[in-house]
């Protein structure tokens, strides 16, 4: 098996909705996203032999994603008033929405499956909130 990796990091903010901690209260993170594809074999012609494939192509792929998140607000999908929502978006937010709790857990998730909608075997990604703390998500299959 062979497996590639590459890396990319964001700055955002969010908050933890139906969190008794330091984390209910809005805060930010530089999020470090560590994406791995995988393949039992390289490819045999054309430009990518003996590759999994460009390394540039995987790069680009993520970050892009990286690059839809960055320096913004993310808010999980219902969990601020309309009210909050047009009022943040008067003054000029940016925010970004997403149907699930802001957790590393569920952002390793995400990436992992926006990687594999895109065609590539994605074998893990790790989502660190901090250098020292990371969540790790390996799609079905996989492990």
């Amino acid at each position: 098996m062979y497996q590639l990796k590459t890396e990319s990091s964001f700055d955002s903010a969010h908050f933890l909705t139906d969190y008794d901690g330091k984390c209910e209260n809005l805060h930010g993170h530089r999020w470090r996203v560590v994406a791995y594809i995988a393949a039992d074999q390289l490819q045999t012609e054309g430009q990518n032999k003996d590759m999994v494939i460009d390394f540039a192509d995987f790069k680009r792929a993520v970050r892009a994603l990286t690059e839809e998140m960055d320096h913004m607000f993310i808010v999980e999908e219902g969990s601020l008033a309309p009210e909050t929502l047009a009022c943040l978006e008067q003054e000029t937010f940016r925010l970004y929405t997403v149907p699930f709790r802001t957790t590393s857990e569920n952002f390793a998730r995400y990436f992992a499956e926006r990687l594999a909608a895109q065609g590539f075997r994605v074998s893990q990604v790790e989502v660190y909130e901090t250098p020292m703390n990371c969540a790790i998500y390996i799609p079905e299959g996989e492990n």
